[in-house]
């Protein structure tokens, strides 16, 4: 359960799940070839990996209406999409109808999907020797993280709200 907010203490993050009792039934379906890493995003924000969905199979899950669900490749960590977004926040059903949320790999740039690859291929205390512009080496060591995904999806949620409040005070 969440806990209370304490004075001194740091505010909670804009993506969490929030309390509900509302349940949502799922069925993750992993429609591509990794295996997917479901993560629920708990009331402080912080991500909970729950047990690996296999290529090309599927998970009954019952949730909560307001209780975000991230999916992560389990081998690289790196991002999949859920129908075709970054995060899947169940909706209520009517009569406890199974919602389905299909796990498919994103659409990457040319140059993330080679960052990928050589991820898979090179040793991360290899990377620095790999005869390769600087920048490159950097982005190679700079590893897939969900932490900086919520984080950066916090800020856009943030920047929505603050667009919103300006728009009503208009």
């Amino acid at each position: 359960m969440p806990q209370e907010f304490q004075e001194g203490q740091q505010s909670l993050p804009l993506v969490r799940s929030l309390v509900s009792r509302i349940p949502a039934y799922v069925l993750f379906c992993n429609n591509s070839p990794r295996v997917v890493k479901p993560v629920w995003i708990n009331f402080r924000g912080e991500p909970q990996p729950y047990v690996d969905i296999q290529p090309y199979t599927g998970r009954r899950m019952t949730t909560y209406v307001g209780h975000p669900w991230m999916f992560r490749d389990a081998e690289t960590d790196d991002p999949m999409v859920v129908n075709s977004k970054e995060m899947y926040l169940p909706a209520s059903v009517e009569n406890g109808q199974v919602s389905i949320a299909h796990i498919t790999l994103p659409v990457s740039t040319l140059r993330d999907r080679c960052l990928q690859v050589v991820r898979r291929l090179v040793r991360r205390e290899d990377i620095c020797r790999l005869e390769i512009a600087r920048c490159l080496q950097d982005d190679l060591a700079q590893r897939p993280s969900i932490h900086a995904d919520l984080q950066r999806i916090s800020q856009r949620v943030e920047q929505k709200l603050l667009e919103n409040r300006e728009q009503q005070t208009r």
